[in-house]
């Protein structure tokens, strides 16, 4: 097997531990992927994604697509020579990006699938009053978090928790 190269894609701070994670443990990611930046709050200033403010202080190579189909990102990112691509609360990737690199695109998603398939998985186990949540590591196909899964690992909700960076319950 060559050596990994890793694509990392994500956005909000809980893509950024994952991502934390990879380069502490000495894996080569050679590439990270984030929403492009966009005004935000009552000012309009713009804001970048927690992804983007970690790869920046790391140095990592940075791009911010605003279309995946765009054939300057997809030269890009072949660009970067990429084996395995990680994926972690971004969006869902046309099959030309998931497909690219040889060892095949895996997501990480915060539920454990099949529940809470799609976006804020933690917030809806939370609302829902779930006692028990996790992540589930799988494989992305043509659907939304349906691929062939890798890991199922459970983490206990605690009464007082919430899904408010804070904190504290709103």
């Amino acid at each position: 097997m060559d050596p990994l190269r890793i694509v990392f894609m994500g956005t909000p701070d809980f893509a950024v531990g994952i991502l934390d994670s990879l380069l502490q443990n000495h894996y080569t990611v050679v590439g990270v992927i984030t929403v492009a930046d966009k005004p935000a709050g009552r000012g309009q200033k713009v804001k970048f994604s927690a992804v983007k403010d970690y790869a920046l202080a790391h140095s990592l190579p940075l791009l911010q697509p605003t279309n995946l189909k765009d054939e300057i990102f997809l030269a890009e990112l072949a660009a970067l020579q990429a084996n395995l691509q990680v994926v972690v609360a971004f969006r869902m990737l046309p099959k030309v990006v998931w497909e690219m690199p040889q060892y095949g695109t895996f997501n990480l998603h915060a539920s454990l699938l099949p529940n809470y398939r799609g976006a804020a998985p933690i917030n809806w186990a939370i609302i829902n009053g779930e006692t028990e949540t996790g992540v589930t590591s799988f494989f992305i196909d043509d659907k939304i978090d349906t691929g062939a899964m890798l890991l199922h690992a459970k983490t206990v909700i605690n009464p007082q928790e919430s899904a408010c960076n804070s904190g504290q319950k709103p």
